[in-house]
């Protein structure tokens, strides 16, 4: 009886220490494998640079490979629903877009059901901000973003801007001026910036709006001038071109690059991605590697982000909702 005892308690002790031992290996400490950083988008665009640029800090301060991994598709809804719906244990990460807070809205006015909601991906930093920069050709008789604006009240319509596609950026950039400017412009949809682009050149349309590095490399053609960029104000790279306000037209369009993670992954992860951002924002590399490519670095802490970007969503969504109203 006694060693039926003696053997019952060692057991015991052994399922004990069996049990706090894989507590031990449960609770290893955040990262302890390799994650995930979902572009939404096809490569060779705004969120795959800041997503390069971010992977490669994060995986030196994190001591854990940061994988790039792209997910295009639906307007960069697939990637975001993607990370949205992921396990929230920090090892899916979204490069989000500022178009991700009006995707959802945009699907519904089109009569779609959105693949997810701004709610389900929690923003742990922002890292850079571009506007969009208004482009015609030099031998277009428009001068300023005024002259534009009164020949569209003059001949409504008649006015044509290529774009990516219908609520891209592109599309959204010229619509947020329209509204506040009470005019309508002719869209012409193509399946990217670079045709887009090309269909300015080509003499196919009369405007449109592309980010400052590619406006830049352009305006070097001697092909195209810029009369407006979509910030809220001037931007160090053009420092000639009017914002939209300065113009006297109060709209504003960002094309802002943060980190997301799904809603619901627990907080100590949060801040240990949001303190590698920081650590890495506070080297000055992410900032060097940005003003090389000719990108706007602007970094904003999680609580900061979250506020910025909810008000950037409204501004968005209401154009889109005013758009549906047209349609």
């Amino acid at each position: 009886m006694l060693k039926r005892r003696v053997n019952f308690f060692i057991a015991f002790v052994f399922l004990i220490h069996s049990i706090f031992t894989l507590c031990a290996f449960a609770a290893d400490p955040y990262p302890s494998h390799p994650i995930k950083l979902i572009v939404p988008n096809p490569p060779g665009g705004s969120s795959d640079a800041n997503a390069r640029i971010l992977s490669e800090s994060l995986s030196t301060i994190l001591k854990q490979p940061v994988v790039v991994e792209f997910k295009p598709g639906v307007g960069g809804g697939i990637g975001n629903s993607f990370v949205a719906k992921s396990k929230p244990d920090g090892y899916t990460l979204l490069m989000g877009l500022s178009s991700l807070m009006v995707s959802p809205e945009a699907e519904k006015v089109q009569g779609k059901t959105a693949l997810y909601s701004v709610d389900e991906l929690e923003p742990v930093a922002m890292i850079s901000n571009d506007p969009l920069v208004m482009l015609v050709r030099t031998d277009a008789p428009w001068k300023t973003l005024g002259d534009l604006v009164k020949a569209a009240k003059e001949k409504p319509n008649e006015i044509t801007y290529s774009s990516s596609g219908n609520f891209g950026p592109i599309h959204l950039s010229v619509e947020m001026l329209a509204y506040a400017a009470n005019v309508k412009f002719m869209q012409i949809p193509f399946g990217g910036g670079g045709p887009s682009m090309m269909a300015l050149l080509g003499s196919t349309v009369d405007m449109t709006t592309v980010i400052p590095s590619v406006a830049i490399a352009q305006m070097a053609s001697g092909k195209v001038r810029p009369i407006a960029v979509s910030s809220p104000k001037r931007i160090k790279l053009l420092p000639d071109v009017p914002s939209y306000r300065e113009a006297g037209f109060d709209a504003e369009f960002n094309i802002w690059n943060g980190l997301f993670v799904p809603k619901g992954t627990p907080k100590d992860i949060i801040e240990v991605l949001r303190k590698a951002v920081k650590q890495a924002v506070d080297s000055g590399e992410m900032q060097a590697a940005m003003e090389k490519r000719k990108m706007i670095f602007d970094y904003r802490d999680a609580n900061e982000f979250k506020q910025f970007a909810k008000e950037d969503g409204d501004r968005m969504v209401k154009v889109v909702r005013e758009i549906g109203k047209l349609q």
